[in-house]
């Protein structure tokens, strides 16, 4: 289900100490500009919280999933982030997250953002894949699960 390097451990934090929406976002955006010299920290936040104002991207059950387009990438990218202590984001069921998938996707790629958020969503609305990223220990645990759920969610595997 991800395409090719969407998510890679050096973009994933596990048991990180955060304290706030906004320190949530800058370091997401710090984790999507790792190696994507054309992308800014600032601009990538901005953009990120362009999209919260238009409404919450806290999807209930302590998830979020903030994402937006931008013009400098041909290809999404992703960062995952486990909260250590869970985190205020005006979720729709208003509970504190504490699990973060952040996206970006080419300015163009509207279908496609909109079916990888479909997928992400569906993934993260799974009780059973929350509880086993709340009680990984580290980023490539982390990653080991995300990718495990999106292979079986490819192959139709609940």
């Amino acid at each position: 289900m991800f395409p090719p390097q969407l998510i890679v451990e050096h973009r994933v934090l596990a048991g990180a100490s955060i304290s706030s929406k906004k320190r949530l976002l800058e370091t997401l955006a710090e984790l999507l500009v790792g190696e994507q010299p054309q992308l800014s920290r600032e601009a990538v936040f901005d953009r990120l919280l362009e999209r919260e104002r238009l409404g919450s991207t806290g999807l209930g059950h302590g998830v979020a999933l903030p994402h937006a387009r931008v013009a400098e990438i041909t290809d999404a990218i992703g960062a995952f982030i486990q909260i250590a202590e869970p985190v205020p984001f005006d979720a729709i069921d208003d509970q504190p997250i504490d699990l973060a998938f952040a996206l970006l996707v080419p300015e163009g790629a509207n279908e496609t953002h909109l079916q990888l958020l479909a997928k992400l969503a569906e993934l993260f609305n799974q009780d059973h894949l929350r509880q086993r990223l709340r009680s990984a220990e580290s980023p490539q645990a982390l990653l080991d699960i995300l990718t495990q759920a999106s292979l079986s969610a490819s192959n139709g595997v609940a």
